[in-house]
């Protein structure tokens, strides 16, 4: 029994970076095709070597100077020098100690594989903010794809803890893995079923507070057409990283994607679900050398370090995904990426068409100016749709603006002053 009982408390191996075989294959092709490329450009004639751009015309000069063995050798070595940190990081990364022991907050309601946590119970400190009115309480809609768990990555990086001590009644859903019935689900199944009966569960234990919704990158999609179909029972509306028209900047990029989403439909008929590590296959493709610079870098941390603790928590967490159900898969590829239906007003929920323009409510749009996942002009085309919304603009990047080291001065303060105001 002893026995068991330790061996229950070891961790999972770490699998990521996830897909590691493509991750490998993308340095691996990047780095030998330098020294594929000057073999080929050094062996021929000066005269029928390809010209090259205007720009690099000096770079050609000193090329042709150079000794093409030596220069071929150095390029070999350089090859082998990043692939060996490469693994180097990747080792460092799965041996690190585990990073996140944070004791889990109650789940107040549950339907199927969707539960709602209660950080305001769990709360050592709640009510620091004096007003003289009820602040609201407040349901954080994470992605479908990712873990909740990034709203409360550690003890310093905890937007909802956060949220709870400055005395907000704060609720997370937490979606986990699709089970059986979830399989079949649509977004109008989420939105129309889980959400709302998630809103009525946390009205029903927070009688006399105003009830706001927040909705984080997919998630803000999903809060953004529950809050169009609960107007009436809501103070406000809270959208980060928000997509909303996925062609506002590089169009032919989102068409490709929902290309490939029809491409996989064997796959998903099949299974019922779209994979974890199809899914991070093909968002790796908006930038294949991300997760490669990232480890490169990790290779040269200080394990002791914060930097590197922070590392190996949120590559856990993008590690940790979860698989899509296979109708939902259809229509955010397919209908968000490939037909940019929100932007068209073509994204139906329940029947009803998802119009911003529609939506009468207070609402905070939240859009940080270095997010590479959401690009600034698809959020900001949401904030011009809605009547009434107010704009935050953090000089952050997607995740960093909710667990970096300056979250706290740059999200939550001015996110938690926004919520507290009186209700409008």
């Amino acid at each position: 029994m002893a026995e068991a009982a330790a061996t229950s408390r070891i961790p999972p191996p770490r699998l990521g970076p996830r897909p590691l075989p493509q991750h490998l294959l993308t340095a691996m092709l990047g780095w030998t095709s330098s020294l594929a490329s000057w073999r080929i450009w050094s062996a021929a004639s000066p005269e029928s070597r390809p010209p090259l751009p205007e720009s690099l015309a000096p770079l050609g000069l000193d090329l042709a100077k150079l000794d093409p063995e030596a220069f071929a050798a150095a390029l070999e070595h350089e090859t082998v020098a990043r692939l060996d940190r490469l693994a180097a990081g990747i080792v460092a990364y799965r041996a690190f100690p585990a990073t996140r022991n944070l004791a889990p907050p109650p789940t107040v309601w549950q339907e199927g594989t969707t539960r709602l946590l209660d950080f305001g119970a769990s709360s050592a400190v709640a009510g620091k903010r004096k007003t003289k009115h009820p602040l609201p309480a407040v349901l954080v809609v994470p992605s479908l794809i990712n873990r909740a768990y990034v709203l409360d990555l550690d003890e310093d990086r905890s937007l909802m803890r956060f949220l709870a001590t400055e005395g907000f009644a704060a609720y997370l859903l937490d979606w986990e893995a699709p089970g059986e019935i979830e399989r079949g689900f649509t977004l109008s199944d989420y939105i129309a079923g889980r959400i709302d009966r998630a809103l009525d569960a946390v009205a029903g234990r927070e009688p006399g507070r105003p009830l706001l919704i927040l909705g984080y990158c997919m998630g803000g999609l999903l809060a953004l057409a529950a809050g169009q179909r609960r107007q009436r029972d809501l103070a406000g509306l809270v959208l980060m990283a928000t997509p909303w028209d996925f062609h506002a900047e590089h169009p032919e990029q989102a068409r490709l994607i929902g290309a490939i989403g029809s491409v996989l439909e064997p796959i998903l008929a099949q299974l019922g679900e779209m994979p974890v590590d199809a899914l991070q296959s093909l968002f790796a493709g908006i930038d294949p050398f991300q997760v490669v610079r990232k480890f490169l870098a990790f290779a040269d941390l200080d394990p002791a370090s914060e930097k590197a603790k922070l590392f190996v928590a949120l590559e856990d967490w993008l590690n940790d995904g979860v698989p899509l159900a296979a109708p939902v898969a259809r229509e955010c590829l397919q209908g968000w990426y490939g037909e940019n239906a929100p932007a068209l007003r073509q994204w139906r929920v329940a029947g009803e068409a998802v119009d911003p323009t529609r939506i009468d409510l207070p609402a905070l749009v939240i859009v940080p100016d270095q997010d590479r996942i959401v690009p600034p002009a698809s959020a900001l085309a949401l904030a011009n749709d809605l009547p009434r919304a107010d704009r935050l603009t953090p000089a952050a990047g997607h995740i960093g603006m909710v667990v970096g080291g300056s979250a706290k001065l740059k999200l939550w303060r001015p996110l938690a002053d926004w919520m507290a105001r009186p209700p409008r």
